[in-house]
């Protein structure tokens, strides 16, 4: 996939004013499609195991990572307006790659032993890096979820936890009436 390829999945990519960190996303998409061999990142899923449990087998990881990118800078926003100063850059650059070693966690609706043994926290930790993120964005992919014990320490990185756990729970909402259910 070339760079116009990942700039039509995640147009919000545009939105960020660092060059250097929107080539980082840029080279850490590019980096795990390459390595998986994914020709078509629209049909990627979203998240196996939930989408076998509650029969959503149309739920897409680019929908998830449109969904929490738009959230976080939702609320970063939201928090500017009231005096506090998220880097805008850092939400959106941690928001975009939360959750791009998927690629690597599962091949299809299969998980690899990348899913198993390390889980896309991790992982993503790594892949971030890989294409020269700075650890500040590495630090908002290893904090976005509760599968690892590191609580968020940026503003940054709590908004994307926060957009991730609502974008997520949106998505289960497709299949039960009430999220204690999911």
């Amino acid at each position: 996939m070339s760079d116009p390829d990942i700039d039509r999945a995640f147009p919000k990519l545009a939105a960020i004013r660092d060059d250097d960190l929107r080539s980082g996303v840029r080279e850490a998409w590019t980096t795990a499609i390459a390595d998986n061999e994914i020709d078509d990142l629209d049909a990627v899923p979203w998240f196996p195991p939930a989408q076998r449990r509650l029969d959503l087998p149309d739920a897409t990881l680019v929908e998830h990572v449109r969904d929490v990118t738009a959230a976080a800078v939702a609320l970063a926003e939201a928090l500017v307006e009231r005096g506090y100063d998220p880097a805008i850059d850092a939400v959106l650059a941690g928001a975009l790659v939360h959750d791009v070693s998927k690629l690597y966690e599962f091949d299809g609706m299969e998980e690899t032993a990348v899913g198993r043994l390390l889980g896309h926290p991790h992982y993503g930790a790594a892949v971030v890096d890989r294409a020269g993120l700075p650890v500040e964005v590495a630090h908002v992919v290893l904090s976005h979820t509760r599968r690892t014990a590191v609580e968020p320490a940026t503003l940054e990185a709590e908004i994307v936890r926060r957009a991730d756990e609502v974008a997520a729970s949106a998505l289960r909402l497709r299949a039960v009436d009430d999220l204690r259910d999911a």
